[in-house]
Formats: structure tokens, sequence, C-alpha cells
């Protein structure tokens, strides 16, 4: 279903608010290390969590994927790579003294910082720390697009499950008489996790963003938990992105208000039930009497 004007979600000119879904099944979305790799939960509430920074790191491993060589969309935070390296990658490139006692101008500063949006798309879409080593003079980049902490609609409940492997870590355990060895590992049977992502059409202007870097977010995030499988998190697909677009910067009405719309029900269940599959919910987009001026497109439905 497609409530707005054509190509409103794709403008880099004025604000978004974006809410997308996504599921798991049998699997663990985010584990935390300081729990043994426990999936995140709400300890009051129950519901799942998975943090932004995980979402980001998908996006960011799918980017590249989807941009298909394009050098425009390099990743800045990508493991393997040391930020300080292409820090003064970016001073070399911009003719910049890499020494770190020498004085740069603020517009050579900003002269750097535009070759790294343009050449990084993680830091045009997200920003970036970049007062590391030897180019401190950097400061930061604060990107255009934020992304919240993804909540499961419903508690989950979080299972331990005892694994063995059929040969052992040492040779002595194996000389010793032992033929296998313990292990365990966490799922969540099933979860369905609603986040909040906002893009700011100022900042969007100051780094550079542009349509096609809608058209890959929204492609990314589509097909980002098809490119990141893992026994360890089971079947997780993206199910929904809804997109309120405002006609200018500012807005046209606040976030919460939009999001209000978008109710999320479980029709017919009873009070003990749990839910196990996407279809046990009932999804809906109030899209009467809209603010003027705001449109909503189910860019993933």
């Amino acid at each position: 279903m497609t409530k707005s004007l054509a190509a409103a979600h794709l403008d880099p000119s004025v604000r978004h608010d974006m809410l997308l879904l996504f599921d798991v099944t049998d699997g663990n979305p985010n584990g935390n290390p300081d729990a043994g790799n426990q999936p995140r939960v709400d300890i009051e509430s129950g519901h799942g969590l998975v943090t932004d920074v995980c979402i980001k790191r998908k996006i960011r491993d799918t980017f590249a994927l989807a941009a298909e060589g394009d050098p425009r969309y390099g990743i800045f935070v990508e493991a393997g790579h040391a930020l300080n390296t292409r820090l003064d990658e970016s001073y070399q490139a911009t003719g910049l003294p890499l020494k770190s006692k020498t004085k740069i101008t603020r517009e050579q500063a900003d002269t750097a910082r535009a070759w790294l949006c343009d050449r990084y798309a993680d830091i045009r879409l997200f920003g970036a720390v970049l007062s590391t080593g030897n180019t401190n003079a950097l400061g930061q980049i604060r990107g255009p697009i934020q992304v919240g902490m993804a909540r499961s609609i419903d508690p989950v409940t979080p299972t331990e499950h005892a694994i063995t492997r059929v040969t052992q870590t040492r040779a002595a355990d194996i000389d010793k008489g032992e033929s296998t060895e313990m292990g365990s590992k966490w799922t969540v049977p099933y979860g369905l996790y609603a986040a909040e992502i906002s893009y700011s059409a100022n900042r969007g202007v100051q780094t550079g963003t542009d349509s096609r870097d809608f058209e890959l977010l929204y492609r990314v995030l589509e097909m980002m938990f098809d490119h990141d499988r893992s026994a360890a998190r089971g079947a997780m697909v993206t199910r929904k992105l809804v997109v309120f677009s405002h006609d200018n910067k500012f807005g046209n009405a606040p976030a919460r208000k939009l999001y209000d719309r978008i109710t999320i029900t479980r029709p017919g269940a009873d009070i003990d039930s749990v839910p196990r599959h996407f279809s046990d919910y009932k999804i809906e987009i109030d899209v009467e009497d809209l603010p003027a001026g705001v449109t909503v497109t189910e860019v993933i439905s």
C-alpha cells in the first residue's frame, strides 16, 4: 500500500520518520557479551532488545554489496581496517599535512570532512567521530540518520540449549578418554521487533546525502538479514518499513504522533497465548486526516 506522492520517501531535502519491523525465529538477534551472549532483554518487562549499533552494523555490511562497487559507497567502520589509516587518507587526498602539531584552517578541515562523506556511505548517513590519531583536527560529523534501539512488541523468552561436540579441543582430553565437549547456545523462540529511524534533512545537506542513498538504504534494510545468515541468529526477516515524509526540513508534525498511527495487535489471541509467527499480528496504519504536508509510504510490506 502506498499513500504518498511519487518518490516522496526518496527526497533528501525533507525530514523523514521511519518505523522498521523485523522478526526472529529460533535465534539470537543480538547477544549480550556481558551476560554469556544471552539475547538482550528489558529485565523489568521481558521485552527483547536489539541495539542501534547492531542494526547499523548489518546495514554497513550490506551497503557495499547493494552498491555493486560504486566508490561512493565505501564503509568507514569496517572489520580489519584501522580508522586512523583511513583518516590519514583523507589528509593525503586533500593535500593536508599529516603531523598532528601542524595547524590547519577550518576550511581545510571542512575539505577533508567532505572527502570522507563522499567516499564513505556510513559517515554520510550515520556520521563519525574523527578526533583520533594525527587527524584530530577533524572533530566529528553528525549524521542525518539516527537509529533507535529495537524493542519487541511482546515479551520474549530466551532459552538456553545445551549442545555437544564430538571432538575435544585438546589432545590430552582425548588421551584421558573424553569423547565429547559441552557447550551452549541461546535463542528466542519468536519475537517481532520495532525500531524507529529518523532522518534530519539539515544534516543530510551537510553530509551530501542524495536520493540514491535512500534507494540503497531501503534496499539494504529489506535484504540485510539475508546477507547475515548464521545458525546463531536463526531466521531473521525484515517484515515492514513505513516512512512518514514531511514536505520541509523542519517537519509538519512530531514523530511520536505519526508513529502512534501505526497499531500492532494480535486479534483473537487470548491472554495466555504467545506469538510464534508474523501472521499472528495485525498491523494497521491510519492514513486518514494526516497532518498537512505529511505523506506515508510502505516501502517494505
